[in-house]
């Protein structure tokens, strides 16, 4: 009997332990709502992602959008963390791209113009003579066929589309497959890939504005950044890339150091001009093609962090500049200017016209892919 004792006294904490994982996986779930129809009569779906331990999204196959993102501060409390629409109508209309999948070619391309293989591929020039995040009708535009994906570490919903050659203006039958997966470690995991019939150019990026305050509760200024960049790409007034790549040191895009958004974003340095505020790409440091830490930023009042690891060459950091307050969010708060701020993974901008940059050239029978993860905590 002591001996039955003594085993009991042995296995009870893992039998807790087990039963603790029963319990937490049991929490993971993922339910399908509808969102609306399209103007066309599709019907669009709401996905509801939650994982073990109450963190929250909602994404839908209307533009692979995320809708919500809802995650604790340092005393537990929830907040949605993304900018955004609660209807669908809102999402239809031009708008900044709130939450969307961008493609085919995330940033802009310079004349909506671009040479591969001896042949040059016109496309709409949907920002001013540039072409801007896939064009009139981009991947933020259009439905993707969505379906519920339970994973070992957490829920998911897989989106495809196919993208048919010339769609926009671009070659080859591009055929996508994006994941989002809410892990148990509280991150949101994008995984991307695609393949394409004929050689075309390929960018793909998540547009979301997070706040970690939450969506609607003020400017951006206050969160402190830190950027893995030694360089970034310069742009001309239109937001075309120069040709060449800086260094950061002893400029206002210097954030190896974690700063506040707001400490440099309106000095007189003609690339911020340009930018109308900070709307660059940073060159992520390491190797393109492995998983690493491109940027944390750090939110005081809430003790929110955010880290972002990609497998990217680059990173857009985008802070709202051009927001006006003129869009009322989820929360029935209007968007000012700087209310969100962007880390979207991505290859530099204009990439098909700057030979010396990471190619974005997709050959046919080639796969496409990339992994982009936003890794939420809270500093007490």
């Amino acid at each position: 009997m002591k001996a039955y004792g003594n085993i009991s006294r042995v296995l009870a904490p893992a039998i807790l332990l087990c039963l603790s994982a029963v319990i937490a996986h049991a929490q993971a779930t993922i339910t399908k709502t509808s969102f609306g129809k399209t103007s066309a009569g599709e019907n669009i779906d709401l996905y509801t992602l939650r994982n073990a331990n109450g963190v929250e999204t909602t994404i839908t196959n209307y533009g692979g959008i995320v809708v919500s993102l809802k995650v604790p501060d340092r005393n537990g409390k929830f907040d949605d963390v993304v900018l955004g629409f609660s209807e669908l109508e809102s999402y239809t209309k031009p708008g900044p791209y709130f939450g969307a999948l961008i493609g085919r070619y995330g940033n802009r391309i310079a004349k909506g113009r671009f040479t591969l293989n001896g042949v040059e591929y016109k496309l709409a020039t949907n920002n001013g003579e540039n072409h801007l995040h896939g064009g009139i009708k981009g991947f933020d535009k259009v439905v993707w066929t969505g379906s519920e994906m339970k994973t070992k570490a957490g829920p998911a919903v897989v989106l495809t589309y196919l993208s048919k050659d010339g769609e926009e203006g671009y070659p080859g039958n591009l055929r996508v497959r994006v994941v989002y997966t809410l892990t148990n470690k509280n991150e949101l995991k994008i995984d991307y890939s695609a393949t394409t019939d004929k050689d075309t150019v390929t960018n793909l990026t998540h547009h979301s504005y997070f706040n970690l305050r939450g969506e609607g509760n003020g400017d951006i200024l206050q969160h402190e950044v830190k950027i893995n960049a030694d360089r970034f790409v310069p742009i001309d007034t239109g937001s075309i890339p120069l040709g060449e790549l800086s260094k950061v040191a002893g400029t206002p895009f210097d954030f190896l150091k974690s700063t506040a958004i707001g400490a440099r974003i309106d000095q007189g340095d003609e690339q911020l001009k340009n930018g109308n505020g900070y709307d660059h790409t940073f060159v992520i440091n390491g190797r393109p093609g492995t998983l690493r830490l491109a940027a944390t930023a750090y939110e005081p009042s809430t003790g929110r962090t955010m880290q972002v690891w990609t497998t990217e060459p680059g990173m857009q950091f985008y802070t709202g500049n051009f927001l006006d307050g003129t869009l009322t969010g989820k929360s029935g708060k209007l968007y000012p200017r700087r209310s969100g701020f962007c880390f979207e993974t991505q290859h530099y901008p204009d990439s098909p016209n700057q030979p010396s940059f990471p190619t974005t050239t997709l050959r046919r029978g080639a796969t496409y892919r990339s992994t982009t993860i936003y890794r939420f905590a809270a500093a007490k």
